[in-house]
């Protein structure tokens, strides 16, 4: 049933390990695998011949034969907000954000494993979709999440059967407490940051926008950053396509200024990012102080050619307002690539470049941002 999942590499020491047995981070150095995975160039790619799931990108992701799990989940619109801006619209996937990327595939993952329980952490919107993801499967879930996570989100995860687990502190504390069981007898650690898999996931984004631009990309791709799980999965994406000859994007990370360990780093040519304090921002979802995937995310911009922008709450709210007022109801942190590079954004960041952002959360699960 697991015979050729591809097994994890780790990209800071080398070390290797079996995907049936590894613990859920190095056991070298601690840090997040990376999958000992390559897609084949030369592989058939027709996403019209496929299920209505990411699935239909199945000659691209480590996971191959029957799938078990899915909500179909993926192929979401892409719309125009500027002359040469889309949005493409994740908020409309089944749990109502971008992370039922990752988490279908780790659910289908687990299913194959078959582990008693699955544990994940999350400031909300992972940790709804692993919720129903799991539910789907017919796996136990629990979810550790922080004090003062939104009281719909958490919710919503009971709705699906999981167990929560409210942490008292911040993002990083939730963490912590779902890594002290990872390492228990029967447990799957469904880590949005240290499994490479859900990375995997993520990069059908890129991969939807390619097929929805006829085989093209564009010049520019926003994305909110703040574990990095979108990013570096539409970086896997970039670099896939770049060997079937589609020209790669620059990518443009975007923080809120309120916790920005990424823009500081790569804008003092640091190749690491250090710890920030945990201030409150508008953005919770991507208020990350201390990314582990830090070095991955900061050479993959600088590679793309692109950079680091960060936003202000009061932008924030704006562009969540500005972005209803076209139709658009998403919550704060989905309005933060808008923020940096819409109508109050200056200095005019795209320059004019053709440029693809997502809306990755509906703002039914959070609320408009208060004045």
């Amino acid at each position: 049933m697991t015979h050729g999942l591809p097994g994890y590499l780790c990209p800071e020491d080398g070390t290797r390990s079996d995907a049936r047995t590894a613990p859920w981070c190095c056991p070298v150095c601690d840090g997040p695998w990376d999958l000992d995975f390559t897609p084949d160039p030369a592989a058939p790619l027709e996403p019209a011949a496929g299920p209505n799931s990411l699935w239909r990108y199945g000659s691209a992701l480590p996971l191959t034969g029957a799938f078990g799990v899915t909500l179909a989940e993926g192929n979401t619109p892409l719309v125009p907000l500027a002359e040469r801006v889309h949005a493409k619209l994740d908020f409309l996937m089944p749990t109502l954000s971008f992370k039922d990327r990752g988490a279908v595939m780790l659910a289908e993952l687990a299913r194959r494993l078959g582990p008693e329980r699955v544990v994940a952490d999350s400031s909300g919107n992972a940790g709804t979709a692993f919720a129903a993801y799991c539910a789907r499967a017919g796996l136990r879930c629990e979810v550790f999440v922080p004090e003062g996570t939104s009281q719909k989100k958490t919710e919503q995860m009971r709705a699906h059967g999981a167990a929560v687990r409210v942490v008292p502190g911040g993002r990083e504390a939730a963490a912590a407490a779902a890594r002290a069981e990872a390492d228990l007898p029967g447990v799957f650690y469904a880590s949005h940051v240290f499994n490479p898999y859900f990375l995997h996931g993520t990069k059908t984004y890129v991969y939807e926008v390619w097929e929805a631009l006829g085989g093209h990309l564009p010049e520019v791709l926003v994305v909110p950053v703040g574990n990095g799980t979108l990013l570096l999965g539409a970086a896997l994406a970039v670099e896939e396509l770049a060997r079937r000859g589609v020209r790669p994007p620059a990518l443009i990370a975007v923080q809120s200024e309120a916790v920005a360990p990424l823009a500081s780093a790569f804008h003092a040519g640091a190749e690491d990012a250090e710890p920030v304090p945990q201030l409150p921002t508008l953005a919770e979802g991507i208020a990350i102080p201390a990314p582990p995937r830090a070095r991955q995310i900061l050479a993959a911009v600088r590679k793309s050619g692109g950079t680091f922008l960060t936003v202000p709450d009061e932008r924030i709210r704006a562009a969540q307002l500005d972005l209803a007022r076209r139709g658009l109801f998403v919550e704060p942190t989905a309005a933060a690539c808008w923020a940096a590079v819409g109508p109050t954004a200056p200095d005019h960041p795209l320059q004019d470049r053709t440029a693809v952002l997502p809306l990755c959360g509906a703002g039914a699960k959070s609320g408009l941002a208060a004045g």
